[in-house]
């Protein structure tokens, strides 16, 4: 079981993607905004972060970059949420400090298998004390 914090302010999105991780047996901290992701984040240390990109108070590509600034946060795998999948967007999230990035609708396995796959390429690279 993955502790996985989602941050998305939008409610559908919030409601698919916390049933389709609890389902797989993960619990889901949720999170409305990005102030609000901060600081469950930092609370609470999460196994991975579901960060949506475009958010009402804060750009979630920002919100990754204080994450990662934050000795309390910097390992924790981020995989970034976005509708708006262009050419270069993924090089963009990966500066950020994205591990990965899933495109908007989800589709149920491949969410899952790309879950996983980020948590344990990330725990491979910091392996727990």
């Amino acid at each position: 079981m993955l502790r996985i914090l989602i941050v998305e302010d939008s409610r559908v999105n919030m409601l698919l993607t916390v049933t389709i991780l609890e389902r797989a047996g993960h619990q889901a901290l949720q999170a409305e905004t990005a102030a609000e992701g901060l600081s469950l984040a930092r609370a609470h240390a999460p196994d991975l972060i579901l960060m949506d990109i475009q958010l009402p108070d804060m750009d979630g590509l920002e919100a990754t970059r204080l994450l990662r600034e934050d000795s309390r946060t910097r390992d924790i795998p981020i995989i970034a949420l976005t509708a708006f999948a262009m050419k270069g967007d993924a090089e963009v999230m990966r500066d950020a400090g994205c591990d990965a990035y899933i495109t908007k609708p989800i589709r149920y396995e491949a969410f899952l298998q790309e879950v996983e796959a980020v948590v344990q390429e990330v725990r491979g690279k910091h392996p727990a004390p």
